[in-house]
C-alpha cells in the first residue's frame, strides 16, 4: 500500500476570515448560551463553509474555462443546494437549535463583507492618472465599459469600427 503524504489545505482569505468569525461565534455562544446552542452554531458554520468552498471551486473552474455553462454545471449547482437543504433538515431533525443553526449558516455574510473591504483595490489619485482621450478619438469605439479596457479586433473584422 502506497502512503500519500498529507497535502496542506489551502484556504482562501475569505475562508480564513470566515473560520475566525465562525470560531468567535462558537466561543461566544458557548460562553453565553448552552452547549447545544454552540454545537448548532458550529454545525451551521461547517455547512456554510463547505457550501462556500464548493461554490468557490466551481466558480474558479468556470472562469478558468474548465467548465462550460450547461446542464451538468446547472445540475451540480442545484445538487449543492439539495445537499445543503438535506444537511440543514437532518440537523434540525437531530435536535439542533434552529436560531443557532441559522446564525452559523450566516457567518459567511460578514466574512465576505469584511474580506471585500480588506481586499479592495487601492484608491487612485486622479492627479496621477493620464488624461482621457478627446471625445472624438476613435479609440472610444473600441472601449468596453464592461471590461474596462479596449477590445481587440477579431482577425475577421476590419480595423474600422461600425458606425
Amino acid at each position: 500500500m502506497q502512503v500519500v503524504p498529507f497535502q496542506s489545505l489551502r484556504l482562501d482569505p475569505m475562508e480564513r476570515l470566515n473560520l475566525g468569525i465562525s470560531a468567535g461565534a462558537v466561543a461566544a455562544s458557548f460562553a453565553f448560551a448552552s452547549p447545544l446552542f454552540a454545537a448548532s452554531v458550529a454545525l451551521g458554520a461547517a455547512l456554510e463553509a463547505l457550501n462556500f468552498r464548493a461554490l468557490r471551486a466551481a466558480t474558479r473552474r468556470l472562469f478558468a474555462g474548465e467548465l462550460t455553462v450547461g446542464h451538468a454545471w446547472a445540475a451540480g449547482f442545484g445538487a449543492r443546494f439539495v445537499l445543503l437543504a438535506a444537511g440543514i433538515g437532518y440537523a434540525l431533525h437531530a435536535g439542533a437549535h434552529p436560531v443557532a443553526l441559522t446564525l452559523g449558516l450566516s457567518t459567511m455574510v460578514p466574512a465576505v463583507l469584511v474580506g471585500a473591504w480588506l481586499q479592495r483595490p487601492p484608491v487612485l489619485d486622479p492627479a496621477t492618472l493620464p488624461p482621457p482621450p478627446p471625445p472624438d478619438d476613435p479609440s472610444w469605439d473600441r472601449w468596453s465599459v464592461w471590461r474596462a479596457r479596449e477590445i481587440e479586433p477579431r482577425a475577421d473584422e476590419d480595423e474600422e469600427p461600425l458606425p
